[in-house]
């Protein structure tokens, strides 16, 4: 009945989070994901050559008690691959200097408003913000792209690539196709993760956060996590 749950709930449509200010930052470990937990790893970004990026899977401790609690929703011998946790802030400036070239040529986005272009942008990819107590989902541990495989390790189709910058990467998209395989992956991961307390940004179907300023915006709470912006700094969150 459980897994019954997670494929027939509907995904619910929803708009992108809008700027949520309202905090009550809380004292959380990071710690690291590894296969021995479960999980299967491929980190996206080491694997593309991004300069900046990290090797090692870093989430709060929260996270990863969520995390396995979802997992344990999936069907047996299913469980998820993770794509991107924590980010240092300049894998966050090279990531938005690289996407936002290829989303203006793609979109024609100098036809739009700097507010109009900012706020298309903000789906696919946050700015860089320096800003600690409201930085980038991804620099504070609370944020996690995955998706999930089968029994024998192939990833189920979820319509879209990783990082795929079309319409069809929103979560909701395909609910009133006919492309039912899509639709029932898509639910799998959108009903495990969100029974477990996640919350799933709306253009991206691997995203999910819990204690960022977008958890905070969709539950209508405070943000219980802070941007830590460099490696070095981990260590010190206690």
């Amino acid at each position: 009945m459980q897994n019954k749950t997670i494929l027939e709930n509907p995904i619910r449509k929803l708009e992108l989070p809008k700027k949520w200010t309202n905090n009550g930052f809380i004292s959380s470990k990071i710690v690291s994901i590894n296969e021995n937990m479960g999980f299967d790893m491929d980190l996206q970004y080491p694997k593309m050559k991004f300069k900046n990026a990290v090797k090692t899977c870093f989430v709060r401790e929260e996270v990863l008690e969520r995390l396995i609690i979802a997992q344990g929703l999936l069907p047996k011998g299913y469980k998820y691959k993770i794509y991107d946790t924590w980010r240092p802030i300049k894998l966050q400036e090279e990531l938005y200097e690289n996407y936002t070239s290829l989303l203006a040529e793609k979109y024609d986005l100098e036809s739009l408003s700097e507010d109009e272009r900012e706020e298309f942008l903000s789906g696919f990819i946050s700015p860089p913000v320096h800003e600690r107590t409201n930085p980038p989902v991804h620099t504070t541990g609370g944020a996690i792209d995955l998706t999930i495989v089968d029994p024998n390790g192939n990833e189920l189709d979820m319509g879209t690539a990783f990082d795929e910058f079309t319409d069809k990467t929103h979560t909701a998209y395909f609910e009133n196709t006919k492309e039912k395989d899509i639709i029932y992956n898509r639910r799998m991961l959108y009903n495990s993760m969100t029974k477990a307390g996640f919350t799933n940004l709306p253009s991206e179907w691997w995203h999910y956060d819990y204690g960022d300023k977008f958890w905070a915006y969709y539950n209508k709470t405070n943000t219980l996590y802070t941007g830590l912006f460099t490696k070095e700094e981990l260590k010190y969150e206690k």
